[in-house]
């Protein structure tokens, strides 16, 4: 023990240092602060999936005991699972919070999207997405992405602008220094923000046991029909599945990540608690989407190529 650690243990000074936990959320807390800010009319994007729900978390925290400054945007893809939409709508009644919802729908009925032949719809929420932040003049559109999840996510900054047709282009990408976060930008554009971008899956889930987050039931094992596809488990929908070649399974599986219903896969699972996922995503060597997401499998750039279109 040096001289110093013995005069801070006689006069009952305890240890001030962060656990990696409280780095990550205060650095979260500060993106959300400096968003408030500096932009006039900030908006989160809210899917009921498990990152977004930790962001509301955080911004629950930050701006406590005031109502959190955002309002929630989803973009509906009509294939989501029920028990997710269930979620979110509790969320928002439970809090008081502002709603959004473009629907993918929508703009399929107007003819100014064309459904496609595999029945994903996750590839189709750019333009409704785009719409939304444009009609209701966002400046400022946080999301849960994290750069542990997909190389071109590990390549966007914190604070990444987009042009006036919600492209991104990485040229443009901004220095971060010193926690310092540039949110200029020109009429027309805008800027997406990701107070997670630090955040590992398994930081989300440890974070999510401390702090006792409610997630949608279907993060935990639970018995569902499935059915094998591409080398995933999915459920059966309207969107197409199953094939008459695909019989449909009586399986324990749980989901690592949510999103269209057609593209999100299953994993065989026993995890029923938060401390059981934390074991299992400690254990795992593969990526949440790298493992469950069909849409990112469509090309090895499948993901950067949407992002450069405005896709999130």
């Amino acid at each position: 023990m040096t001289a110093v650690e013995q005069v801070r243990r006689d006069a009952g000074v305890g240890d001030y240092r962060l656990s990696h936990l409280d780095a990550l959320e205060a650095e979260s807390a500060h993106v959300l602060r400096e968003v408030v800010g500096e932009f006039e009319r900030p908006v989160i994007l809210f899917s009921g999936g498990k990152d977004s729900i930790v962001m509301l978390h955080l911004a629950l925290k930050a701006f406590a005991p005031a109502r959190p400054p955002f309002a929630l945007l989803h973009v509906d893809t009509g294939h989501n699972f029920p028990e997710v939409l269930a979620y979110r709508d509790r969320v928002v009644a439970e809090h008081g919070l502002t709603l959004h919802v473009a629907l993918v729908q929508d703009f399929l009925d107007r003819g100014q999207l064309t459904e496609r032949p595999d029945g994903t719809r996750n590839p189709l929420q750019t333009v409704p997405l785009l719409d939304a932040i444009t009609r209701n003049r966002f400046d400022a559109v946080l999301g849960g992405g994290r750069r542990d999840e997909e190389k071109a996510r590990a390549k966007e900054r914190i604070f990444s602008l987009r042009d006036a047709f919600g492209g991104w282009d990485p040229r443009r990408q901004r220095p971060e220094l010193w926690s310092l976060y540039n949110g200029r930008h020109a009429a027309g554009e805008h800027v997406r923000v990701f107070p997670l971008s630090n955040w590992t899956e398994l930081d989300v889930w440890q974070y999510v046991e401390r702090e006792d987050v409610a997630l949608p039931e279907i993060y935990y094992a639970h018995t569902r029909e499935v059915f094998r596809r591409d080398g995933m488990w999915l459920t059966a929908g309207e969107w197409g599945g199953p094939r008459a070649d695909e019989p449909v399974e009586h399986r324990r599986v749980r989901y690592r990540t949510v999103g269209d219903m057609s593209c999100t896969g299953a994993v065989d699972s026993d995890a029923a608690t938060v401390a059981e996922v934390v074991a299992e995503v400690a254990a795992s060597r593969l990526t949440e989407r790298g493992a469950t997401r069909a849409d990112d499998k469509l090309s090895e750039a499948a993901m950067e190529d949407r992002k450069r279109e405005g896709y999130f």
